[in-house]
């Protein structure tokens, strides 16, 4: 049975050849999902749980912090109308880079900072733009980021009832919220 994405009338797998794919976790899925809605670019998000240790785990599974899995989105985009730049953009501003494994009040291993990527130019942008949020937050008077840069290494989709979560509950609980730092070129 195909899981179909609410946002984007697509099913959650869609990957057209000409699509890229990266991955973030940025503290609970539910609100990182949500800040990439309706951006022009983005072909569709899912939620789901990477760089871990197991093979298929469930959301119980990673609530125990024993796989060492994230919750990430996974956002499939057009690199010729959003660019890795822009998305990264929206991830550093998006959530606090500097907590560990925690955002918020989720604390736990799944709840870390995290990017995955699939191509090295996505790793070596990662790599420079936290180099530079990193400057900005420090003269803001922010502690270093904790963020981990990894190239993919595995992903699963997380169960239906997480995929476009907020959607389907608006008054859903996220403990998603940024620095209020942005991100200068």
């Amino acid at each position: 049975m195909t899981i179909s994405n609410d946002v984007y009338k697509k099913p959650i797998d869609y990957e057209p050849s000409s699509s890229e794919v990266i991955y973030f976790g940025m503290g609970c899925f539910w609100g990182a999902e949500k800040l990439f809605w309706n951006r022009n670019g983005i072909h569709v998000t899912a939620v789901g749980y990477s760089a871990g240790n197991t093979k298929d785990p469930t959301y119980k599974d990673i609530c125990y912090g024993e796989t060492y899995h994230a919750e990430v989105v996974k956002l499939v985009y057009d690199p010729y109308k959003i660019d890795t730049f822009q998305l990264l953009k929206i991830f550093w501003e998006g959530h606090n880079p500097t907590q560990g494994m925690r955002q918020g009040n989720d604390i736990g291993t799944q709840y870390r900072s995290i990017i995955i990527t699939t191509n090295e130019k996505q790793f070596e942008l990662a790599k420079s733009t936290k180099n530079k949020y990193e400057e900005l937050l420090k003269k803001n008077g922010f502690a270093k980021i904790t963020t981990e840069i990894q190239n993919f290494k595995n992903f699963y989709y997380a169960e239906e009832y997480h995929q476009q979560y907020l959607l389907k509950n608006p008054n859903g609980y996220c403990g998603i919220g940024g620095c209020n730092v942005t991100y200068n070129n």
